[in-house]
């Protein structure tokens, strides 16, 4: 969030220090700071403050107590404030869940035109574009103490015998709207809306972003301005869906108190009021659940043995005073109850991180942590460890693949991929899809193999809770490979007492539960093996194409002769060679031997075709019958 040096000074007698002295001081006890540019930081604000520090107002807060500077004005120390209701608008929630509070007020003949100097500079200053004198102050109430609000053109609403009504409601599916930015959407069912209830007829998309028909021009002089607090998940999932992520948005989805609404709206008015005239009407405020902050409390014992400190009571007070954190002092601990828009304070942790923070941990003297009287169990790692190594030794390649599956007992809340909704139920979907890959990519990875063999250990997810489970696949190149399968299930029984009939077969991957395997047994004294980890080399992203070639040679020829006059003419773009095939025959008294290769090439800035390939093996053809006895099959 940027923030002004110009603006904090507002809430200061005392001159503020230059700028880069300030970031410094919220770096080392609050936030951190992603860039200063003149007098303008831009501030990383963490979602456990960001309810009352995405403001002026609430950075004011944080400079106050840890410089102990005293703020000239708090327009959130103020009682809450309260308005004659107006009988000229009605106001609805469908569910009070996602729209806990909505507040709606009628001004009447103001005037709307272009910004004093003043607000201007305040909004340009940050990067924000000055609009009209309506709109800006919507807009600087919301950047100054941190509601969100919207003002609607009450002309452009259908009045019923006078009185407009405003519906907060769940969008029809496929329900249209076109914002005031003018891009259309189509919305998914359940966004949520506020509706001209009259018309039935949306003109924004609830705490995202107001619509064109109820737009503010310079013909407005009625306004209908809204104030009000919304779920932040609801929030959050509107915005995702209309890709749409705008300042307010930002706000709610970090969770304000519903108690900011009447003094967002108390600023608001009066300062529309007082840069563009008119007349408020009333305020109608619709709040079914009021809910007060609940007392917090912690003993100076708690605070001085979790920060390894020895403060004292009066020092400990004086943070909770610079922090504006009223509280009483009974029975040896302070019981606070912390303000409305300090919804991060909630149990006694919160009060020891205000006071160590504030203080600065750079206060607090390091000291040695006691030594561990005894090391972990890591038996069941080792257990774990030692069936892996089992596998590797048999020629098996492990997988680490994803757990999100097309189908499964439970769904998740938020799929990043609309195509793998759910947890996974077993581990040999994914083995199946992995096998397929590898089909296509084990010539150029593992060469002229006959079978690829993999395995996973991994967590499936079902109703009835989590579980372990193991799978192994193998994709066969050739029949007489069927068989290993098979074999590695007897070696398991044989390893680990496991049953075959404990396994689930099907198409060359076998999978079982291995909730009732004892791996603490398993890995008593086990050593899991040490993998030497070869040198990392990148890998092209175009596919490799394949080329093989057998030669005659004479007797007493060596594999690296062949390989090598290969290697010679085949070039950069040849990856691997691999000798998959050997042979000697004995023709006419002559013995001859025949060795065949498969050469894999790949480029790293195209796919390669024939027109590059055939001409490098005709060379290679060319190269290997010019020796004498040797002939290309």
């Amino acid at each position: 969030m940027k923030v002004s040096r110009a603006w904090l000074q507002k809430y200061f007698d005392t001159e503020l220090p230059p700028i880069g002295d300030i970031a410094e001081a919220l770096t080392f006890h609050a936030f951190e700071i992603e860039e200063v540019v003149g007098d303008v930081m831009d501030i990383k604000v963490l979602p456990d403050r960001a309810a009352y520090a995405l403001s002026h107002r609430g950075i004011s807060r944080e400079i106050g107590a840890i410089l102990d500077l005293t703020l000239i004005k708090d327009p959130l120390a103020e009682a809450a404030p309260t308005f004659e209701k107006s009988e000229a608008l009605i106001v609805s929630i469908e569910d009070s869940a996602k729209c806990p509070r909505y507040m709606s007020a009628l001004v009447r003949g103001l005037k709307v035109g272009l910004s004093p100097v003043w607000l201007k500079e305040a909004l340009e200053s940050l990067g924000q574009r000055s609009i009209n004198n309506i709109v800006d102050a919507t807009n600087y109430v919301m950047l100054d103490i941190g509601q969100p609000l919207h003002a609607f053109d009450a002309a452009k609403l259908s009045p019923s015998e006078g009185t407009y009504s405003i519906n907060v409601r769940g969008a029809h599916q496929d329900e249209k709207i076109t914002t005031l930015t003018g891009e259309d959407y189509v919305l998914s069912k359940g966004t949520l809306l506020i509706v001209d209830a009259n018309a039935d007829a949306p003109i924004g998309v609830a705490g995202v972003k107001g619509g064109k028909a109820a737009e503010i021009t310079a013909r407005t002089t009625d306004i209908i301005i809204e104030s009000a607090n919304f779920d932040a998940t609801a929030i959050r999932l509107a915005s995702q869906r209309l890709k749409l992520w705008t300042d307010a948005s930002l706000r709610f989805q970090n969770k304000p108190s519903p108690e900011l609404a009447a003094y967002g709206m108390q600023e608001v008015l009066s300062l529309i009021i007082e840069i563009a005239g008119g007349e408020l009407e009333g305020v109608t405020d619709v709040y079914e659940a009021p809910a007060k902050p609940a007392p917090v409390s912690v003993t100076l014992t708690k605070i001085n043995d979790v920060l390894g400190s020895s403060f004292s009571t009066a020092e400990v007070a004086k943070v909770f005073e610079r922090l504006g954190l009223s509280y009483t002092h009974e029975n040896e601990a302070f019981v606070v109850t912390p303000p409305f828009e300090r919804r991060d304070i909630i149990i006694s942790e919160d009060l020891v991180e205000e006071v160590g923070r504030i203080f600065g941990y750079d206060r607090i003297a390091p000291q040695m942590l006691p030594s561990a009287e005894s090391v972990s169990d890591q038996s069941r790692y080792r257990g774990i460890e030692r069936i892996k190594d089992f596998f590797s030794e048999r020629g098996f390649i492990e997988l680490s693949t994803q757990t999100f599956a097309r189908t499964g007992d439970i769904a998740l809340a938020n799929p990043l991929d609309q195509t793998r909704p759910m947890l996974r139920m077993k581990l040999s979907e994914n083995m199946r899809e992995s096998l397929q890959r590898a089909e296509k990519v084990a010539p150029g990875v593992l060469g002229p193999v006959k079978d690829v063999r993999l395995f996973e250990i991994g967590t499936i997810f079902k109703s009835k809770g989590e579980s372990l489970s193991l799978v192994l696949g193998i994709q066969f190149f050739e029949k007489k490979n069927a068989s290993i399968l098979a074999e590695v299930i007897d070696a398991l029984h044989d390893e680990f007492g496991i049953d075959a009939k404990d396994f689930i077969v099907e198409e060359g991957v076998a999978e079982m539960s291995l909730d009732g395997l004892d791996f603490e047994k398993l890995g008593i004294g086990y050593e899991p093996q040490k993998i030497a980890l070869g040198t990392y080399h990148p890998f092209s992203i175009y596919p490799f194409a394949l080329r093989d070639v057998a030669v005659w040679t004479p007797a007493g020829t060596e594999e690296d002769e062949v390989a090598n006059s290969i290697l010679r003419e085949a070039g950069e773009l040849l990856a691997r060679i691999d000798l998959f095939d050997r042979f000697t025959k004995a023709s006419e008294g002559t013995e001859r031997i025949s060795y065949a290769f498969r050469l894999v090439f790949e480029s790293f800035d195209r796919t390669l075709s024939d027109e590059d390939l055939n001409p490098l093996m005709e060379k290679i053809t060319a190269v290997l019958n010019a020796d004498e006895g040797w002939e290309v099959r």
